[in-house]
């Protein structure tokens, strides 16, 4: 990714997060990714630490309509995401979705209810719904609405070694290309 592009994503997610009266900590922890993928507009996130605590770890993210984070697994880490601005999609998989979809049925809570899922449904998350996605649980995710702010909540979070991707060429952090300063600095930057 171009350093200008990263630095287009932070001042367009940090008005959209002003503009819905998400207030950001001091010195927010961001982290803007096309997962190593080059294409930042199909295969794009934007993340900022909220709490980075030995037990649980709290995210804020954006994502534009026509962006998607993969198909991925945590083995360790449990998660609830919550829609918390327009309206967000999750497929999910009882296994990696790359060698088939597999058969049976697995349950996860929405809203705190339990419900029975498929390898492959979508969950369609409106603004306050959430879905708790326990380890090895395959999933990913994008917006339905032109523009979604999310959450997470989840156990202690570690981004190098615990996320799985179907597609072997991710890369969790972006290659940088420094054609501009950085407006902030990201968690991947030395």
């Amino acid at each position: 990714m171009k350093r200008s592009e990263i630095n287009q994503a932070i001042v367009t997610s940090g008005k959209f997060f002003k503009q819905n009266g998400w207030a950001l900590p001091p010195r927010p922890r961001w982290d803007v990714t096309d997962f190593g993928l080059g294409d930042f507009k199909k295969y794009g996130l934007i993340l900022i630490n909220l709490a980075e605590e030995v037990e649980y770890c709290e995210k804020l993210m954006y994502a534009a309509k026509g962006q998607t984070t993969p198909s991925h697994t945590h083995k360790k880490k449990k998660e609830d995401i919550i829609c918390r601005t327009g309206e967000l999609v999750i497929r999910l998989w009882a296994n990696d979705p790359a060698h088939g979809v597999g058969q049976g049925v697995f349950q996860m809570k929405v809203n705190g209810q339990f419900k029975d899922f498929k390898s492959g449904d979508e969950l369609h998350l409106k603004s306050g719904e959430r879905v708790t996605i326990e380890p090895g649980i395959w999933h990913e995710f994008f917006p339905a609405s032109d523009e979604c702010i999310i959450g997470e909540v989840s156990t202690a979070n570690d981004d190098l070694n615990d996320n799985f991707f179907s597609d072997p060429n991710i890369g969790r952090y972006a290659e940088i290309d420094e054609n501009e300063p950085p407006i902030v600095k990201l968690l991947s930057d030395k």
